[in-house]
């Protein structure tokens, strides 16, 4: 399987010319084998090369920690698709069609990705004879009804629309549809690094600023040769932990609130402010921006500073614990996460889920363990899952995450490296291709960096981890109750600008 496919490691780069130009038939034949056996899609885009539609296939060999990278340019604008054969690339050829009006020719539902065409209207035509954007799966019978929500939501929530198709309170399918606020961020990046890429970078999902921003830096440090320092490392991945452990505790609080138990969500409520303003000790904003740029942090701190942050961790963790140990020992909460929102680990990995949500169908995969990078090939964190992909099991696995990344932080603290914490970085290599993968908090963060030969970004992929899993929301509905629909989207907790870009 690997003979036709380029084989690097995590944010190791690549020639661009040593990514196999495959025909059609045989880049075809490398997904489907690959998918059959250990190999998942972590990425599918197409760019623009001599003239043609060029499509990048990257593959994710989590046992091995291999990525495999192969390409196959397009003679028309059709290309056969592998959706019926391979449903984890089913959003990705949409994606596809829509920003490169190529149609992938056999796919079930071939319809626009996003509600807000493309920032230039006109440049990429999406193909006709396939279903609007306002065209929606239909569920026939006498009895069968529907049921439109959004897309404007209460409160600060960004848009999404869900409609679901029912028999009385029994879900049959849930379809969701996204991109009402398509802000052209990766169109945005060709032609950077510039001025602005950091904080297009940082606000691709504001609440994974870390996330993204390292991701970004390891994919520009590896293609410039920058080799950051230790002490820059460590608190890079401080940074990464307290970001989970923010969005961990607020995601148990909101678990809570929608179960109406209202003790373990107000303290986790306020928990959760405490774990944001431990970012803040770091660099002044609780969300971590201007933290982490190429080759390095731009904050550093003193051994009392590090030794009081500590101190604070483990006082947010002693409340966190308290909180949350509530929700295992109180049976009306039990009753309600347990068996609903249920996704088989078959379908899991059908459709390449990933993070908590395959964490919680028993799949052990985790970047910081698969494809270490940073401080995590000295650092490990042991990977967390749950058996039952439920409500339940997400919320679980969030739990023991939280400690353990609790712990990574206070032992990150007590022993930072006596280095620099910035290192200048490089020109990017040209006509280069490197593949970036950071565990985020909702789950595998992958950025694709390909270069021309003016050293400068001429294609940036982002695949954000609620693009893979936003599917495995709606397969969590099917047969359940629609009155579970706020539970189960909580567990999940997906990002619509993350989805967006």
């Amino acid at each position: 399987m690997t003979g036709d496919l380029l084989i690097l490691r995590n944010a190791q780069p690549g020639r661009l010319s040593d990514v196999p130009l495959l025909a059609m038939s045989e880049f075809r034949r490398q997904i489907l084998e690959g998918t059959a056996e250990e190999w998942r899609v972590a990425s599918l885009f197409a760019r623009e090369s001599e003239g043609q539609i060029e499509l990048m296939v990257v593959m994710a060999n989590d046992g091995a920690g291999q990525l495999g990278l192969a390409r196959t340019r397009l003679r028309g604008d059709e290309f056969p698709s592998l959706t019926p054969d391979c449903p984890q690339v089913h959003l990705f050829e949409r994606e596809i069609a829509e920003q490169y009006g190529v149609r992938p020719d056999g796919h079930p539902w071939l319809k626009p990705v996003r509600f807000q065409p493309p920032l230039r209207q006109g440049e990429f035509a999406f193909p006709q004879n396939g279903p609007g954007v306002t065209d929606f799966f239909r569920v026939e019978g006498e009895e069968v009804h529907e049921v439109a929500v959004g897309p404007v939501h209460a409160g600060v929530i960004e848009p999404g629309h869900f409609r679901f198709q029912c028999h009385g309170e029994m879900v049959f399918h849930l379809e969701i549809a996204l991109g009402y606020q398509h802000r052209g961020v990766e169109r945005a990046l060709m032609g950077g690094p510039g001025r602005k890429t950091a904080q297009y970078i940082e606000t691709t999902a504001g609440d994974t600023t870390i996330g993204h921003m390292l991701a970004y830096c390891h994919a520009v440090e590896a293609l410039g040769g920058v080799r950051v320092p230790a002490r820059a490392q460590a608190l890079r991945g401080i940074a990464l932990e307290l970001e989970r452990l923010a969005n961990h505790t607020g995601d148990l609080g909101a678990l809570s609130g929608d179960v109406a138990f209202l003790p373990t969500a107000s303290y986790c409520g306020r928990i959760r402010g405490d774990w944001l303003n431990l970012t803040a000790e770091l660099c002044g904003s609780r969300f971590g921006r201007g933290l982490v740029r190429p080759g390095g942090v731009l904050y550093d701190m003193t051994t009392a500073e590090a030794a009081r942050l500590g101190d604070r961790v483990e006082s947010a963790v002693h409340d966190s614990a308290d909180a949350v140990g509530l929700l295992w020992t109180t049976p009306t909460v039990t009753e309600r996460f347990e068996n609903t929102g249920t996704v088989s680990a078959d379908a899991c990995d059908q459709i390449g889920m990933v993070g908590v949500a395959a964490r919680a169908c028993g799949r052990a995969i985790d970047v910081r363990h698969d494809f270490p990078s940073g401080v995590y090939r000295f650092a490990h964190v042991p990977v967390m899952t749950a058996h039952y992909g439920d409500v339940n099991s997400r919320a679980y696995v969030r739990w023991l995450e939280l400690e353990r990344s609790a712990e990574f932080v206070r032992e990150q603290l007590r022993s930072l490296p006596d280095t620099p914490v910035h290192a200048e970085a490089g020109a990017l290599q040209p006509d280069s291709v490197v593949v970036s993968l950071v565990e985020g908090w909702r789950g595998e963060i992958c950025h694709v960096a390909v270069t021309d030969g003016e050293r400068r970004l001429a294609r940036y992929k982002i695949t954000d981890p609620s693009f893979h899993n936003w599917f495995g929301l709606a397969l969590a509905l099917r047969e359940g109750e629609i009155s579970d629909f706020p539970l189960c989207n909580k567990s999940f907790n997906l990002s619509y600008c993350g989805h967006d870009l």
